[in-house]
């Protein structure tokens, strides 16, 4: 179940741009948010991952394209790369080889020196770690584009790990308007139980990247080049950000998992029922 939230920011004036200040009030729903006065620096270097979950082939696809073809993603002062992150998984066109490689990056995985008894996943996180990391360092890389397929109709769809998180609300606010009339849905997880450990959270700046529907193992042109418009957009709002652009205060909807609704199931624990076709393909819409 789904339900649309608004960030309000209307209270107070914002401002978002090399160099200067950030001010906010933001009431979410409930939650009061609020910040300190601070700097932010410019943005130096940025990794697109593809293939976090070897059969979502879009970001796969994409990035062994820009791996060849780095002009189209080139940035004046920013170092940006391309990345396999699961060859395994995408070498035999899989979810995963041992485990979800997205749930893995937390302290225990990134700090755990057993070899002999570490999964394919945990191995490849300890190593992706160590190039675009130390996650939480100052050394970590700027922001992490993770680019994602889903068998849902989400659309285009970023996907917001902190709402407190203000270069990444501005920057989803500039994709939202620049993919327009194409609709881009924002899907908050930063909820304590929704909340795992991403591939993209070793970067100050996590960034997910969802579109769909594409079936696993398939191709669709019309995901990849929604997909790849939302990476244009979103290197060039660094771009105008590094060069000292400001950003007006701006409105963001976001929507948030409240809770998870089990389908019905008899003694035998199979499923009695199934969606009915008027709900079918009804993300983001109320029900």
């Amino acid at each position: 179940m789904l339900q649309s939230v608004c960030r309000r920011l209307s209270d107070l004036p914002r401002e978002l741009c090399l160099g200067r200040g950030l001010k906010k009030n933001i009431p979410l729903r409930s939650l009061q948010i609020m910040t300190a006065r601070r700097v932010l620096n410019p943005v130096q270097r940025v990794a697109i991952f593809g293939g976090t979950h070897g059969n979502e082939l879009s970001g796969v696809f994409l990035v062994n394209h820009w791996l060849k073809h780095g002009e189209e993603i080139a940035r004046p002062g920013i170092e940006v790369r391309p990345f396999i992150t699961n060859p395994g998984a995408v070498e035999k066109c899989v979810r995963y080889v041992d485990t979800d490689l997205n749930r893995v990056f937390d302290s225990e995985n990134l700090r755990n020196e057993n070899n002999l008894n570490l999964s394919y996943e945990v191995k490849r996180a300890q190593y992706i770690n160590s190039i675009f990391g130390p996650k939480g360092s100052e050394d970590a890389y700027d922001v992490i584009l993770d680019l994602h397929n889903t068998t849902s109709h989400m659309g285009a769809t970023l996907i917001l790990e902190d709402s407190k998180d203000d270069f990444t609300i501005q920057m989803f606010n500039y994709i939202k308007t620049s993919m327009a009339p194409l609709a881009c849905s924002v899907l908050l997880i930063e909820h304590p139980r929704l909340k795992y450990a991403t591939t993209r959270s070793i970067a100050k700046h996590p960034i997910g990247v969802e579109v769909g529907p594409q079936p696993q193992g398939v191709l669709r042109a019309d995901v990849l080049d929604k997909m790849r418009r939302i990476i244009k957009h979103a290197l060039d709002f660094i771009n105008y950000f590094n060069d000292g652009k400001e950003f007006l205060p701006c409105i963001l909807e976001v929507f948030k998992v409240l809770d998870n609704v089990a389908y019905p199931r008899n003694a035998n624990g199979d499923c009695t029922a199934i969606i009915h076709n008027n709900l079918q393909d009804q993300d983001w819409k109320e029900l």
